[in-house]
């Protein structure tokens, strides 16, 4: 039995006539236990089949989990939806205020519907929801801004979350994301252009209440556990440190890093932009998620003078982790710190994915350089590995959709290399760009058969390092096997909203003490078929909206370009996508 009651409140929004609902649904949480387990359920139930992306019919579905606001590392929040971007699953993470807010506010759930005429915001304060003319914010183009605008507009009660978009969403950029606190993000698949058709610029949830436990003696072991895990183990002090900048030198040193479009897995000034040179040269503060003692949020101070009056400078801070570094630095060719930075800071302006913005300007690079693209095509453009003044206009190109190129740029690497050749550099799986490890089989296995097409599915490419230090190649049969166990675990946790950093902590015991402090009694193969069963209903609802993972593309060049573990064999990859395939349906 869910101890909180509260938990299993499910707020409903509709956009298209302003009105809002809640419904008690306990059965719902207790067979599923929250953030994505309970998420598919909800998103089968309101998406009828093959409704298009961008439509009112798709809806905006935000969960959190039992131990949310009550052990450390236990504050993402899920969103789902369908993806604009791969039109199947859309799935994505953020941290920061948003999971706890959404706690204290008193609801498990939110589904937004429908869609607005006029441009609109939400705020949501504990039992109250107001639908707020965003008129004078739509057009605003900055994320930043409108943050701070809404910061005094909207003080609400408690811990507050303010999510918003920027220019990319309203453009119904297909990888556009939703930024909340500034510096965490509803990354990759687009929920931001999800919010920009429905003329939603923006939602602010908060709320001020106490959580109920079961045992206080209980609930204070298991906490201490967690806590001391938390600040005592070395991955937990190395993403205190560095972040997961950190993984920049390791995966560079193993050739495993994609550098100027996957043509080499090694960049010659890694260095310059690495985890320990962010540190040492531009470290201007670390911040947290909610209830998180890591602190693993690096951002940069930038200090720029005004114009020609001395001794009046500007401080900007960027926040940089590996993905942004793999896409927009080591994938152009950036090797300058600051000129990086840069970038990173107008993607985070406009609202969009930095992962997909780099691999797509990545793609137009090789384009321009092969003679795919004219300078018509560029508006006059020249995009050159390393110069990162011509990459800042070309985002700026993209969200203002300039002209059929940039349009297409827009809608990712799968798009536009069908309208501009190109496919076989062109580096997506299932329509989701590459993430920025080429560690080998696993990887490219894990990127085609998970959910999202993410390395956060299955982590294949940990399984591909674990071979490389024992020298062992698995078989194609014994990598499927690997990587659907792995992927069924994180459902789990992501049904419980746990940062996988801290996977290595929540253990399957940790897990069923934490979730027996708030009232829910599992046995750990009741709490493996639910993660079997969460894995399904997402791999059936990808299959129900014309997902085959064996038809899926295998871009040519990742089999040209060795991987850390050698040259990848592309029948191999097909055999064990194959096998994945059959052992989850």
């Amino acid at each position: 039995m869910v101890q909180d009651k509260l938990l299993s409140q499910v707020l409903y929004i509709d956009l298209s006539r302003r009105r809002f609902w809640v419904e008690s649904r306990p059965e719902l949480f207790q067979g599923n236990l929250g953030g994505a387990g309970i998420a598919i359920q909800i998103l089968n139930e309101e998406l009828p089949q093959g409704a298009a992306p961008l439509s009112a019919e798709n809806p905006v579905i935000l969960t959190i989990g039992p131990l949310t606001g009550l052990f450390p590392l236990a504050s993402k929040t899920v969103a789902m939806f369908k993806s604009p971007h791969t039109l199947r699953l859309g799935e994505s993470h953020c941290g920061g205020r948003s999971a706890v807010a959404m706690r204290m506010a008193g609801y498990g759930a939110i589904v937004i519907k429908g869609a607005s005429e006029t441009p609109i915001y939400l705020a949501i304060h504990g039992d109250r929801v107001h639908f707020r003319d965003a008129s004078a914010l739509w057009g605003v183009r900055s994320s930043f801004t409108v943050g701070r605008i809404l910061r005094e507009a909207e003080p609400g009660q408690g811990l507050r979350t303010i999510m918003r978009i920027g220019g990319a969403g309203e453009n119904l950029i297909t990888y556009a994301n939703v930024v909340a606190e500034t510096y965490r993000h509803f990354g990759r698949l687009g929920l931001g252009a999800v919010f920009g058709s429905k003329k939603l610029k923006a939602l602010v949830i908060s709320g001020k209440r106490s959580l109920p436990v079961v045992g206080a003696k209980l609930y204070r072991d298991v906490y201490n556990e967690i806590y001391q895990a938390s600040v005592s183990l070395p991955v937990m002090k190395k993403y205190h440190d560095l972040g997961t900048a950190e993984n920049v030198a390791p995966l560079d040193k193993i050739g495993a890093l994609p550098t100027r479009n996957l043509k080499q897995t090694r960049f010659e000034q890694a260095s310059t932009i690495s985890g320990e040179a962010l540190a040492e040269g531009y470290l201007g503060r670390r911040l947290a998620c909610s209830h998180c003692p890591v602190a693993c949020i690096h951002l940069a101070a930038i200090r720029e003078p005004y114009g020609d009056v001395p001794w009046f400078y500007k401080t900007s801070f960027v926040c940089y982790d590996y993905e942004p570094i793999y896409s927009l630095g080591a994938m152009l060719g950036i090797s300058d710190a600051v000129s990086l930075l840069k970038l990173i800071e107008e993607v985070e302006i406009w609202g969009l994915d930095s992962m997909t913005t780099g691999v797509v300007l990545a793609w137009a690079t090789e384009a321009w350089e092969k003679g795919l693209l004219s300078a018509k095509d560029t508006a006059g453009l020249e995009l050159k590995w390393g110069e990162a003044q011509g990459y800042i206009k070309a985002v700026r190109l993209i969200v203002q959709q300039a002209n059929d190129f940039y349009r297409a740029l827009g809608r990712g690497v799968d798009y536009a290399s069908s309208k501009y050749g190109g496919a076989d550099f062109a580096l997506a799986f299932g329509g989701n760009e590459m993430p920025g490890y080429h560690t080998g089989p696993a990887s490219i296995i894990g990127y085609i058969t998970g959910a999202r097409h993410s390395h956060l599915d299955s982590a294949g490419y940990s399984l591909d390092q674990k071979m490389l230090i024992s020298g062992k190649k698995e078989e194609p049969e014994k990598i499927a096997q690997a990587l659907l166990e792995e992927e069924r675990w994180r459902q789990i946790l992501s049904s419980l909203v746990v940062c996988f950093f801290a996977r290595g902590i929540y253990s399957m015991s940790v897990v069923l003490k934490a979730l027996k402090v708030t009232g829910i009694d599992l046995t750990e193969e009741e709490l493996l078929e639910l993660g079997r069963k969460i894995q399904k209903a997402k791999f059936d609802f990808n299959v129900r909206e014309g997902f085959s993972p064996e038809s899926l593309r295998i871009p040519k060049r990742v089999l040209e370009t060795p991987s850390s573990s050698g040259q990848l064999s592309e029948a191999e990859i097909r055999q064990a996508v194959k096998l994945f395939a059959e052992k989850v349906g």
